[in-house]
């Protein structure tokens, strides 16, 4: 098979942590490694008992439960954080923005 050239689309997801390695920055590296490190029966998912060791994340377990399976994926940690990161995000905005618009003494 030829070598994929910088005009194809982009390939589909890999389906191991080793293919997409080269794909994931390295902060989605380092949840992927702590998502492992938190999975203590190698299923491939977080149970309520699995997390209740770190606060903040048990905290958020429902609202990164979207299915509500009971269990947190690794795609529902991942869509989790980036809903995160865009509230941080905008909350930081905001705030920049507030003293900027104020006026001044």
């Amino acid at each position: 098979m030829p070598p994929a050239t910088a005009s194809a689309p982009p390939a589909p997801a890999a389906s191991t942590p080793a293919e997409s390695q080269a794909a994931l920055t390295k902060g989605e590296i380092k949840a992927m490694r702590e998502f492992k490190m938190l999975d203590f029966n190698g299923d491939g998912k977080l149970s309520r008992t699995e997390v209740k060791l770190f606060p903040r994340l048990a905290a958020a377990f429902d609202d990164a439960d979207t299915d509500k399976d009971g269990y947190v994926s690794y795609e529902e940690v991942r869509a989790f954080a980036a809903k995160y990161r865009a509230e941080r995000d905008q909350q930081r905005a905001a705030q920049a923005a507030a003293p900027a618009s104020s006026p001044r003494p």
